[in-house]
């Protein structure tokens, strides 16, 4: 095989085989309902700062929940725990809850964020359900479902 782009058979070439594979994720992001970096590519995410002030949250729970969709967006967390929640804080450079555990309670009343089927570093994980996606990105708007 001398050229990359041709496989020598009468079959499709490289080119157009990753051309498909792009668009085969593409479709699966879309059904799946996960937040779509795409529009991103080739420009640098925001900070989690930058993007907690594009939400505007109104209190503790929705800044946590905030950080959280942060987490799993753009750091591509499948979970996190009260470590990764309070390291976001302080990224952000925001007060760190006296009880973060409490605010992801609330949440998880709210219906926006759920238990992780494993633990994380030993400690009790979570992760966003799909309302609490849609949440925050609608700026923390509830949309009918």
């Amino acid at each position: 095989m001398t050229d990359e782009t041709s496989s020598g058979t009468d079959g499709p070439d490289l080119k157009e085989i990753l051309k498909q594979l792009r668009d085969h994720e593409s479709r699966i992001t879309a059904l799946e309902g996960k937040p779509s970096l795409g529009h991103l590519k080739g420009k640098k995410p925001p900070s989690i700062k930058e993007f907690i002030l594009s939400k505007n949250p109104n209190d503790e729970v929705q800044l946590t929940l905030a950080i959280a969709f942060f987490k799993e967006a753009y750091e591509h967390l499948d979970s996190f725990n009260v470590r990764d929640l309070e390291d976001g804080f302080r990224k952000a450079k925001e007060q760190v809850p006296l009880n973060t555990n409490d605010k992801v309670n609330m949440n998880i009343k709210n219906g926006h964020l759920m238990e992780a089927s494993e633990k994380k570093d030993g400690l009790k994980a979570w992760t966003l359900t799909s309302s609490g996606e849609r949440f925050v990105e609608n700026n923390f708007e509830k949309t009918k479902d």
